[in-house]
């Protein structure tokens, strides 16, 4: 059985592509089985340190994998106004590092862009995420993500209506 000492960043870049694939194809149910059952998902705001914690501070997105989940859930539905019809993403993920390795996990970083497309309109998302990944049943799965966003601020896009 593989172990995070076993792990190459060519084997992690293609699980991130992976995950960007999925998310640029709207197969959110299989992207969300890329996690671990007791998964984080984080996107801090932008005038935060990225080590900080949902805990004490306001974050644009704190769910854990329930509230990713439901999160799921409401971007299947046509009830989600700000997401149907669909946007157009594409997730470009790049500088793909292990940073760590523990006994049973990995830090990965990665820099990403974001393009989004609706309504004629395309907003740009750029920044770096972080992820705790470990091994379980033998495949790659991920125990948080945390995406930094390199923005003064959500202006012009206002929200964050997609998964970065």
């Amino acid at each position: 059985m593989a172990t995070p000492a076993d792990i190459t960043r060519i084997e992690v870049e293609d699980f991130l592509f992976l995950e960007a694939e999925m998310l640029d194809e709207w197969r959110l149910k299989e992207w969300l089985a890329l996690f671990t059952l007791d998964a984080s998902y984080y996107v801090p705001a932008t005038d935060l340190t990225p080590e900080a914690s949902p805990a004490t501070s306001l974050f644009y997105i704190a769910d854990d994998r329930s509230r990713l989940e439901s999160r799921v859930e409401r971007l299947l539905k046509r009830t989600a106004h700000s997401e149907y019809p669909r946007s157009k993403t594409r997730h470009l993920v790049t500088n793909v590092r292990i940073r760590e390795r523990g006994a049973d996990s990995i830090f990965v970083s990665a820099a990403f862009a974001v393009y989004r497309t609706k309504d004629a309109v395309t907003d740009l998302y750029v920044g770096s995420n972080r992820y705790r990944m470990v091994f379980e049943d033998g495949a790659l799965k991920i125990r948080e993500k945390r995406c930094i966003l390199d923005l003064d601020g959500l202006k012009p896009q206002g929200r964050i209506s997609i998964l970065l």
